[in-house]
């Protein structure tokens, strides 16, 4: 086994390395005064099983294509099988045709990878369930909820029975119906909300009875936080003793962490480390990252064994 790590988040490549005992493979990722992309593999890998860990994550067309030109470079140097190691896959949002004239940008990548060279993909928490049909090769979407359901439990401890899972949209009531039948159906509410443009929403009901409940949004992406603030907001309006956030992908663009910080209904968002830190987070009094590290080395573990991966779903 080989892991490769691009730049978009080393801490969390070393750490699942430190898991697997297989230090990262030596490699020099640069740019050119053009700001282009070069990738040079400094270890022989022929005939090697190659895991390339890069998350495009903001900014997602430098990081997608250091991955591309990583991709490339590992089979043009007779890697055996390269897996694509994608935490966070950027893009997602786009999984459809919005318009009569727009791309469906998330099959476009996807095509990108496999024809760079990838022959399987690895990653955790789609946006949307269909993206792993959008790849032409074997991809296995892992769940970020036994991380959080652990950590739920370490923070409340084994009395839950005052505590609802909210979806903070319809769309989302899957996965949070997930992490509720996982605490032991636990009650559910919906936030049903109207989206005028991207980034803006506004809250305009509550979907169950959340009254004197500790309630726990679920989501799987934070972008600008504004979905989580007013959601707090509306249920507290509704009577909620306390509201926290639990998402997995915390890309929070913008003034999302001031916003998060400045919440007054918010008492806590949860991320997972799917994302490198650009520094804005290390003074968030409000933002916990947990890591999805030993997930990860696990379902890399597998997959260079040829076990299982679908029973990390269990």
């Amino acid at each position: 086994m080989k892991i490769i790590a691009g730049n978009s988040n080393l801490p969390l490549a070393q750490a699942i390395s430190r898991r697997l005992d297989a230090p990262v493979s030596k490699a020099t990722i640069q740019r050119f005064a053009d700001s282009e992309v070069h990738v040079e593999i400094n270890e022989n890998v022929r005939g090697e099983d190659v895991f390339v860990l890069q998350s495009t994550s903001s900014p997602a067309n430098d990081h997608l294509m250091e991955l591309l030109i990583i991709i490339d470079a590992l089979a043009r140097a007779s890697a055996s099988r390269i897996t694509a190691v994608i935490p966070y896959f950027g893009y997602a949002r786009q999984d459809r045709k919005a318009g009569p004239r727009t791309p469906i940008t998330a099959k476009l990548v996807a095509n990108l990878i496999t024809t760079a060279g990838a022959d399987r993909v690895l990653t955790m928490d789609l946006h949307a369930g269909q993206i792993q049909g959008f790849f032409d090769i074997p991809t296995d979407n892992l769940y970020a909820t036994p991380v959080m359901e652990e950590f739920i439990r370490r923070q409340r401890g084994d009395d839950l029975s005052n505590t609802c899972i909210v979806s903070p949209d319809v769309g989302g009531v899957v996965r949070a119906r997930a992490l509720s039948k996982r605490l032991g159906d636990l009650p559910l509410a919906i936030v049903d909300k109207r989206r005028e443009r991207a980034g803006v929403s506004e809250v305009m009901n509550i979907i169950g009875d959340v009254k004197g409940m500790d309630c726990i949004l679920f989501d799987d992406i934070a972008d600008s936080g504004g979905t989580l603030v007013n959601a707090a907001t509306a249920l507290v309006g509704q009577g909620a003793t306390s509201v926290e956030a639990y998402v997995s992908h915390g890309v929070l663009s913008g003034e999302a962490v001031s916003r998060i910080d400045g919440s007054e209904h918010l008492r806590k968002l949860v991320i997972t480390d799917s994302i490198g830190d650009d520094g804005r987070r290390k003074d968030a009094s409000k933002i916990d990252v947990i890591s999805v590290d030993r997930l990860l080395a696990e379902a890399i573990r597998r997959i260079a064994n040829e076990e299982s991966v679908s029973s990390l779903f269990d």
